[in-house]
């Protein structure tokens, strides 16, 4: 995935206090789209140190904590451990470098993760691969932002166009909104987040 050094630097210090706030955001709109998780599997994508997951892991059955930087998945594997979770894997892995098409799960989910992904729609087509048939895939995610220029990310997305690349794919009864607007939260700039969510 796009920037991994830079996140391979930041793991042991990447849980700030607005960082946390943000995740509880992107996890409660998560959480607003799942049916019978307590059933069902799920991968946190892209997770970093698991901020998201670690909010959701009392609503799934099982939990696989996936990022490509390993010493985010140090970080993981240091709260599965401190806190004695039973539910819980990590796996350290590179979805735009190859598919793992071994994996399964109800649910994936990734938060503020597609905007460092440079070929988006191959990722999302690996991770459709992914999901069980009815399966959901959910995206939170920054809004277009055009006053940000950056080689290193995209600039957020339209939902529309995002909705449009994903029923291309195949994905089917994709819906999406804003979630929340907040300060200087997306490179020093003011920015708005979404979720999505689309089912195969």
């Amino acid at each position: 995935m796009g920037n991994n050094d830079i996140f391979e630097m930041m793991a042991n210090r990447y849980d700030t206090s607005e960082r946390i706030q943000i995740a509880k955001v992107a996890s409660d709109a998560i959480r607003e789209y799942l049916v019978d998780a307590d059933r069902k599997s799920a991968i946190d994508f892209g997770c970093g140190t698991g901020l998201v997951g670690m909010n959701l892991l009392n609503d799934f059955k099982s939990m696989l904590f996936l990022d490509t930087s390993q010493n985010m998945i140090h970080q993981i594997k240091q709260k599965i451990s401190d806190f004695k979770i039973q539910n819980a894997d990590t796996l350290c892995f590179d979805f735009e470098k190859e598919s793992r098409p071994d994996l399964r799960a109800d649910y994936i989910f990734m938060a503020q993760v597609l905007l460092h992904i440079q070929d988006t729609e191959l990722v999302l087509s690996r991770l459709y691969d992914v999901l069980d048939a009815g399966g959901h895939l959910l995206i939170v995610d920054f809004d277009k932002n055009e006053n940000i220029a950056s080689d290193k990310v995209h600039n957020g997305f339209d939902q529309e166009i995002l909705t449009e690349l994903m029923s291309k794919i195949g994905f089917r009864d994709i819906q999406s909104k804003t979630i929340y607007t907040g300060s200087k939260i997306f490179m020093n700039h003011d920015a708005s987040l979404f979720v999505l969510d689309a089912q195969k």
